[in-house]
């Protein structure tokens, strides 16, 4: 019978605990406490056991400014200690605890990003410049502010940014830079593109290869891929809802509808090839998916097929 695999929570402490006693010197102290939560729980134990494994494979040595690295562990701010603490995470992967880091990138993105959601959760921030930042679902961002710019660099999901006058925010996504004035806008990165909506201002997009300027204005929603910026005339979702705990939907397929909402929620959620162009019009609430899914079978010939609470299947009646 194969061995049960410590959580992510008991490795990520074991890796604080690695890097702190890493930090601190012979520190008599620091090792009693840290030999009192090895002894607390067995899967302490089995953690630690596993990232000493594979500290001896792993240059952790070349961390600069050890005092610096601890407050980076414990404040998620400073990238350099995050880098180490990644290369740990994606170490205990490739060993055996890949069960939750492949399952859910919930715990790397909040270890390694400045601000990020994890599975369903929406949060608000107040960046330094005084403009509001709001993340949906599965989001990650880090910030760069200094005197000569204001730099948010989506690294994955979704954001809405209403800017601060004081001077343009740039938002750095896959495909391209997104230079906002004062304003309101959302920035969602897809698999294939970037989709940009503004409610209010003006965003400037600036595409690599220092291509032309391109204005979305206020109302617009955009596509940006690798061939090119394409204004979209008809949308089937509204961009802003989320923000309101919604999704809004006019006319959308069934298919997309279930892309939009197998977002927040864990496992499989699809349905057969053949409902998958049905249409659906409404306003459903974010704050229980499941709940959300009940509501199918009450406006469309559809049936719930449920294997587990991580395993749902949208299937005609026939």
């Amino acid at each position: 019978m194969t061995a049960a695999q410590p959580g992510a929570t008991a490795v990520k402490q074991a890796i604080q605990w690695m890097l702190r006693l890493r930090e601190s010197g012979p520190d008599p102290a620091l090792q009693q406490q840290c030999r009192q939560w090895r002894t607390a729980h067995h899967e302490h134990e089995q953690a630690w056991q596993r990232v000493i494994h594979l500290h001896q494979d792993l240059d952790l040595r070349a961390v600069p400014g050890a005092g610096l690295a601890l407050q980076t562990l414990e404040t998620s701010q400073r990238r350099l200690h995050r880098r180490q603490a990644l290369k740990l995470l994606g170490g205990v992967a490739m060993a055996g605890t890949a069960g939750w880091l492949g399952k859910d990138l919930d715990a790397v993105n909040a270890w390694t990003s400045d601000y990020a959601t994890g599975t369903g959760e929406r949060r608000s921030f107040a960046l330094p410049d005084g403009s509001l930042m709001q993340l949906n679902t599965r989001s990650a961002v880090d910030l760069a502010f200094n005197d000569q710019q204001r730099l948010v660099r989506l690294k994955q999901g979704e954001l809405m940014i209403a800017c601060s006058p004081q001077r343009p925010l740039l938002v750095q996504t896959r495909d391209a830079l997104l230079e906002g004035f004062e304003g309101r806008f959302v920035a969602r990165q897809d698999s294939d593109c970037t989709r940009v909506s503004v409610s209010h201002g003006r965003v400037a997009v600036h595409r690599p290869g220092n291509g032309p300027l391109q204005w979305i204005e206020s109302g617009q929603n955009w596509r940006l891929d690798a061939q090119g910026t394409h204004r979209v005339e008809q949308v089937d979702m509204d961009a802003m809802a989320w923000t309101e705990g919604l999704i809004v939907t006019r006319d959308m397929r069934l298919f997309d509808f279930l892309s939009q909402v197998s977002r927040y929620r864990h496992g499989y959620l699809g349905c057969s090839d053949d409902i998958a162009d049905l249409r659906l019009s409404g306003v459903f609430r974010l704050e229980d998916p499941e709940q959300l899914l009940q509501l199918l079978p009450r406006t469309l010939p559809v049936r719930l097929r449920q294997r587990t609470r991580w395993w749902v299947r949208v299937e005609g009646l026939a």
